[in-house]
């Protein structure tokens, strides 16, 4: 009997797993992936490059150089002959043609130049001239696809440096005049917010058999410089090369990131946008990657990522960055810049960042931390709240409600107030795939990530109203790559592959 009871037993057993099998596998086949390039995986690549300063604004072009703006978006050909293999010796040294959808001529579009559907108040303001030609270069980029056409994956530079006296950046959203000084901001003088010079090499095929792709955009901040002067160590620059085989494997983005005296702070991620409406941090329509939107706390994120460099120690590294944006009263954003608030939230991978939220100062932490199993507990709960999990919570500056003690986020840097949540490796976002100590991930230890990234992401603490419905957590960017933090000639190096956005195949 207890014979035939054990073989009973075994046989529910395997039948049970062979089911949980088919669960798993059904259960991930019900993911699809929000990106228009599944793991960077599409030959034809489509790459944007956009530069902004202080307050996620152009303010003035750098001379010579254009709005700051470009693409790199082309389709790959391959020869075919009509009358037989021999009779085409072009075809045979040159089986594949790359066609480029955007000219040098487009991309050195600058202010008062008109260009085919663009607004003609946007025409002579150099912000918003800036934000139609992304929309341009996104048209003439983009790629139909279901359940939405999508255009390119975005490289971002931001320059850190902001003039107080120039009153070029709002505060909160709302317009301040001239003052200073203001120890918190990098500035040399006049002109300290300037656009860095932006260089292009198209993608070409290159090597002995002409099947490696490759290009770049590179330049610098530092606009007395020469073009491609990368090895003079006393400036500020920038590189990303993007190389792949042709009909293999993922491309492969390599970026360099340095500082400088004049410039030291500086930002420079790789980044999949909103196809339509507003990016995070941005209150113009912008164009990226993300055919699909990403709503918490449904999505996860997979890519491969090498950091060779990190920066020095005052580089915020991210492995993840997600931004959003939704009113204090959860209702979306609308584009009223005093009173739409940017949300982020921010994995910093660099282990030399420390905790600033501390159980005897609590004014950096969140309120409340949630665990994976849904338990809450008060920043007060000395013996339980996790306060080297977080290195810093600042709340937005336009917040009616916040609990005492608090901080409030920087509000120059976005055109709109902001709300920051930056989190470091530790035990406590183990279950959602992120790190669980300092140095996993780091320089010598690249890895191919897979982070839960909804699931956290619904988790987290971020300020609404009392009494307010619940906001939707849509994040219409995801990305990557590092803020080098108000520290001069530190060098970050890193590249990144295999990015991709999961999403619940019900969108």
């Amino acid at each position: 009997m207890a014979q035939v009871l054990h073989c009973a037993v075994q046989a529910l057993f395997l039948a049970m797993a062979s089911l949980y099998g088919v669960i798993c596998a059904s259960s991930e086949n019900e993911y699809i992936s929000a990106v228009g390039d599944p793991g960077m995986r599409r030959d034809g690549l489509r790459l944007a490059i956009e530069a902004w300063n202080q307050c996620n604004e152009v303010g003035e072009e750098a001379p010579n150089m254009g709005s700051p703006r470009a693409a790199d978006c082309f389709d790959i050909y391959k020869a075919s002959p009509q009358q037989g293999e021999n009779q085409c010796s072009l075809c045979n040294s040159m089986p594949f043609m790359l066609v480029h959808r955007v000219t040098e001529e487009e991309n050195r579009l600058r202010l008062g130049q008109p260009f085919l559907g663009g607004q003609q108040e946007a025409f002579n303001n150099v912000d918003l001239y800036a934000a139609e030609k992304e929309v341009y270069l996104g048209n003439k980029c983009q790629v139909e696809d279901i359940p939405n056409p999508w255009q390119f994956w975005m490289i971002m530079l931001k320059n850190g440096n902001m003039d107080t006296y120039a009153a070029k950046c709002p505060n909160n959203g709302l317009k301040v005049g001239p003052y200073g000084p203001d120890s918190r901001f990098p500035c040399f003088g006049e002109g300290c917010m300037n656009q860095p010079s932006i260089y292009h090499n198209y993608t070409t095929l290159q090597g002995p058999s002409q099947a490696t792709l490759k290009g770049a955009f590179y330049g610098s901040w530092n606009l007395n410089t020469k073009s491609s002067d990368e090895t003079n160590g006393n400036i500020s620059y920038y590189s990303v090369t993007w190389e792949k085989e042709l009909g293999k494997g993922s491309w492969i983005f390599h970026h360099v990131l340095r500082t400088s005296v004049m410039y030291p702070w500086l930002m420079l991620y790789l980044r999949a946008d909103a196809t339509t409406g507003f990016s995070g941090g941005y209150h113009y329509s912008t164009r990226g990657m993300l055919k699909i939107i990403p709503e918490s706390p449904n999505f996860k994120v997979k890519f491969r990522l090498n950091v060779i460099r990190g920066g020095g120690s005052s580089s915020q590294f991210y492995l993840m960055d997600i931004g959003s944006c939704w009113k204090n009263n959860g209702q979306p954003c609308n584009g009223d810049v005093t009173s739409d608030v940017t949300r982020y939230n921010e994995m910093i991978l660099n282990p030399e960042t420390p905790s600033w939220c501390k159980p005897n100062d609590v004014k950096l932490c969140p309120p409340y931390h949630t665990f994976p199993n849904g338990s809450r507990v008060h920043r007060d709960d000395i013996a339980h709240f996790p306060y080297e999990a977080y290195h810093l919570y600042c709340s937005p500056g336009n917040a009616e409600f916040t609990e005492k003690p608090n901080i409030v986020c920087d509000p120059y840097s976005n055109p709109q107030p902001q709300e920051i949540l930056q989190i470091l490796p530790h035990p406590v976002w183990g279950d959602y795939g992120y790190p669980t100590r300092k140095g996993v991930g780091w320089i010598g230890d690249p890895r191919t990530w897979e982070l839960d990234v909804g699931r956290l992401s619904q988790s987290l603490y971020f300020y609404q109203d009392p009494g307010t419905p619940p906001a939707r957590r849509q994040w219409a960017s995801v990305d990557l790559g590092t803020e080098i933090y108000k520290d001069p000639n530190q060098v970050a190096e890193w590249t990144v592959s295999d990015f991709n956005i999961l999403v619940p195949k019900k969108y």
